[in-house]
């Protein structure tokens, strides 16, 4: 279960919440020169980029959706699938152009271990939505969103719906609400909102900014402590949320948090 959003304002500003059960998943941070990646334990033993920010811009994810026949994973030469693209993507091997390229001259399809979406962004704020076996969506628009149903063809994962989860909705009502200076703590805001709880809680959240070109991320719904990773400078920073901005309210009127600086 997670939450993907990229809002093309004054900034181009990326969230996502990582949900997933520890008793299925194994993973970890990854910081590198050019890569900033949440790392899932594969049987191969080596912790793969499918969730990450490259220093070029490239955003990928991945998001679990009931799978469909047409997605199913197929060994053929003329099948790609959509854990390899994603991370590609993210390894900065292929621009966005690319990704495109491949999903037209190629059938996309799951991996053989689980059934998976896929959300790709660049530094332009260009979104290419995958969904394997229902097709493809680019775009550039004020802003995308995407959690664990089909956005191209919803009634297909309708009736998979978890009652009660309107993640989806949530997220879209306060992204409709802003503006050209949206921000990495109104991003923080939405990514709080829609957090969860129990086997699927949210291990994960962060927010990456493309003019900064810095990654902000929060661990086990910890929102009061944020770190940050700065690409140009190869380091990590602690941050915290809990000074307030002079008479600077959120789009539900309530005062925002300021990013203060604590160490370095």
């Amino acid at each position: 279960m997670c939450t993907r959003f990229v809002h093309n304002g004054n900034d181009t500003i990326v969230g996502f919440n990582f949900d997933i059960d520890l008793t299925v998943w194994t993973h970890t941070i990854i910081r590198e020169k050019d890569r900033f990646y949440i790392g899932i334990k594969m049987p191969d033993g080596n912790y793969h980029s499918f969730h990450g920010i490259n220093k070029n811009g490239n955003v990928g994810t991945l998001l679990y959706v009931n799978g469909n026949e047409n997605g199913k994973y197929i060994a053929n030469k003329k099948c790609c699938t959509i854990s390899e693209l994603t991370e590609s993507f993210i390894k900065g091997a292929i621009t966005l152009d690319d990704a495109l390229n491949i999903v037209k001259n190629n059938k996309i399809v799951y991996a053989p271990d689980a059934t998976m979406q896929a959300m790709l962004s660049d530094k332009y704020g260009r979104v290419l939505i995958i969904e394997p076996g229902l097709g493809y969506r680019l775009e550039q628009t004020r802003y995308s969103l995407i959690t664990n149903y089909s956005v191209l063809r919803p009634e297909i994962t309708k009736p998979y719906i978890v009652p009660g989860d309107d993640r989806f909705e949530r997220a879209d009502e306060q992204l409709k609400k802003c503006g050209d200076n949206f921000s990495v703590v109104e991003a923080f805001h939405i990514l709080k909102s829609v957090k969860q709880e129990g086997i699927w809680a949210t291990r994960v959240s962060f927010v990456y900014s493309v003019s900064e070109n810095n990654v902000y991320y929060v661990l086990n719904n910890d929102f009061e402590h944020i770190l940050e990773y700065q690409f140009k400078k190869n380091r990590i920073v602690l941050i915290s949320q809990r000074k307030r901005l002079n008479n600077k309210k959120d789009n539900d009127g309530e005062p925002m948090d300021n990013l203060l600086i604590l160490q370095r």
